[in-house]
């Protein structure tokens, strides 16, 4: 699914007070103006991860996502925001979604990811297998391949999810 050379590496999840908080490490073989437009636009953030009805590009803005997938429409704040360095979304339901980029040479992004939220531990499992698999998917859409969302189906975040809960 991902290309190659996207690594979808480092990745924490630990419990905290009735929630948990996910953190992954992800690669990328692109530079830093490519992957900031798909983690901070509309449109990119259409190619992997959501549709953004609203998403107002800075601090304090108003941010309306609709999930994939027949999934839900949220709406939140975006929390933080440092151009070309740090979107962060806090949306009902999903929680704090901080996407913090650093570059990691000429043509290639480190993104460290971390979601704050409330759940259980079944919610925790579901969210580590959904959240690498939109990576899988940023990954595919920088590479110019956007996901159509009409043709997903739960197959792929089933096997991650049997993966997580293996542990």
């Amino acid at each position: 699914m991902a290309t190659s050379t996207s690594v979808i590496g480092h990745r924490t999840s630990t419990s905290r007070d009735g929630g948990f908080v996910i953190q992954f490490e992800v690669r990328l073989p692109h530079g830093y103006e490519q992957v900031w437009a798909a983690v901070s636009t509309a449109a990119g953030l259409r190619g992997w991860l959501a549709r953004a009805d609203v998403l107002e590009r800075r601090l304090g803005g108003a941010a309306t996502l609709t999930w994939p997938g027949g999934g839900p429409t949220v709406q939140g704040r975006v929390t933080a925001w440092d151009v070309e360095r740090v979107a962060e979304y806090t949306v009902t339901g999903y929680g704090r979604i901080r996407l913090h980029l650093e570059a990691a040479g000429p043509e290639a992004t480190l993104l460290r990811f971390t979601n704050e939220r409330r759940g259980t531990d079944a919610d925790r499992l579901d969210a580590l297998a959904a959240w690498h698999e939109h990576f899988e998917r940023l990954a595919e859409a920088l590479d110019g391949h956007p996901v159509d969302w009409m043709t997903w189906t739960p197959a792929r975040r089933r096997e991650l999810r049997a993966y997580y809960a293996a542990g």
